[in-house]
């Protein structure tokens, strides 16, 4: 069999059906300087042009930028796909819960809805009002209460969990949120780090912007230069010391074999960002994640970890699996990193993100669009991985990702995946 993303029809579908939202979050794209978000909802007649690829789903996502249940239409599009949609599929979504009542848990549960989860990034409530503004954690137990009674109503096994957007102020409430949702009926927990979007907020973000692989050599090279009698922290000095010392010789010597070894390895190696590294910052985001991992396991909750640190080795997973993303305006984006117009501070530099849009349902089928030689080639070219990692790249940003129109990467790429963090494990959603 082909794998997904070769195969004549999506297998996963990211349906974007309204960008407008009840709440205020600071760290939603939609609150940032540079953001293109535009404010609509997905309509009837759109979403009828993804009929043809229900029968071949094995799960549609029904959120994007914006409140799910802010849609008018929402129940009508989860009685439509769920029709067509073959056995052991999943229609699900996520929101912030707070405009779940009974009635609308009923409707939603009998019209076909198998998955749905809830933003919860604390464990207490002042955190959650800090993160969530205009939210209450009061908000989250009733709509795990309304799912609860329609579960039973409705006589239909829906799966309740959670989202956990991993911060620095909000890390160590991790294990206690998912004991928390436990309580009160999750099944299931996604965690995230939280992407920056400016300067600011890039002090919040609790992922090291190296690859564990580089912190790992760095590490190994750090203890040995303390063997040594040398500091490695003090290399940027000794690099540029026109007269070196012999301890100073030693170290530009030992960093020099440091660069060998990354090379021989295929590493990329920043020194800058290894140097800047906070101590302890990796140790302690592994140390909460073990702990969760222990309380997951102890309450039978089925958790989705992020990386603590890049992966070097990349896999979009939204590629991988055959995902395509429709805009509430009916544009085709190939990924969530690509969905929309804007501004982040992932790597530790401003980045302009443009949208990758290869078609609109206003003009042409959804089969047309995904079969069409522009889609399948990005496709081919993202899964064969030959372009730059631009997170350890010491040249980065460069004019090749910082421009208004990308046309290619230093590789001779097409495809503009070289910045994306999603492939290396940190970002995950509902999927």
């Amino acid at each position: 069999m082909k794998p997904p993303s070769l195969r004549s029809h999506p297998s996963r579908l990211f349906v974007e059906v309204t960008t407008r939202c009840n709440l205020n979050c600071f760290m939603c794209v939609k609150q940032q300087d540079g953001s293109a978000v535009c404010e609509g909802d997905l309509s009837p007649e759109i979403f009828a042009r993804l009929e043809p690829v229900f029968p071949h789903l094995e799960a549609l996502v029904l959120n994007g930028i914006g409140e799910p249940l802010l849609s008018p239409h929402l129940e009508d599009f989860i009685r439509l796909a769920r029709r067509s949609m073959p056995t052991g599929s999943w229609i699900g979504f996520q929101t912030n819960g707070l405009l779940l009542t009974g009635l609308r848990a009923l409707s939603l549960v009998d019209a076909g809805l198998d998955r749905i989860c809830f933003s919860v990034d604390a464990s207490s409530a002042d955190t959650f009002r800090k993160v969530r503004e205009g939210g209450d954690l009061l908000d989250i137990e009733h709509a795990f209460r309304a799912i609860t009674t329609a579960r039973k109503q409705c006589s239909r096994p829906v799966q309740a969990g959670i989202e956990f957007v991993v911060m620095r102020s909000n890390l160590d409430e991790l294990p206690a949120a998912l004991r928390w949702a436990a309580d009160h009926g999750a099944s299931f927990a996604i965690v995230t780090h939280m992407l920056p979007y400016d300067e600011e907020h890039a002090a919040e973000a609790a992922y090291s912007s190296c690859t564990a692989e580089a912190i790992a050599l760095f590490n190994s090279y750090r203890d040995r230069a303390g063997e040594m009698g040398l500091d490695i922290y003090r290399y940027p000095e000794a690099r540029w010391r026109y007269s070196r010392n012999e301890e100073e010789r030693r170290l530009v010597e030992l960093v020099g074999e440091m660069g060998v070894t990354a090379e021989r390895q295929g590493l990329f190696l920043d020194m800058k960002k290894l140097l800047q590294l906070e101590p302890g910052l990796t140790e302690r985001v592994a140390s909460v994640f073990a702990e969760a991992g222990d309380v997951a396991r102890e309450r039978g909750i089925d958790l989705r970890l992020p990386e603590v640190a890049l992966k070097e080795q990349r896999h979009c997973r939204f590629v991988e699996d055959g995902g395509a993303f429709v805009s509430w305006d009916g544009s085709i984006s190939p990924c969530y990193f690509l969905w929309h117009r804007y501004r982040c501070f992932a790597s530790g530099w401003q980045q302009e993100v443009q949208p990758k849009v290869l078609g609109n349902l206003s003009n042409d089928g959804i089969l047309e669009i995904w079969n069409s030689t522009a889609y399948r080639s990005f496709r081919e070219q993202v899964t064969g991985y030959d372009y730059p990692t631009c997170a350890g790249c010491s040249l980065a940003p460069c004019d090749y990702v910082q421009t208004d129109r990308f046309e290619q990467d230093c590789h001779i790429g097409e495809v503009p995946c070289g910045a994306c963090l999603w492939c290396m494990g940190v970002f995950q959603c509902l999927s």
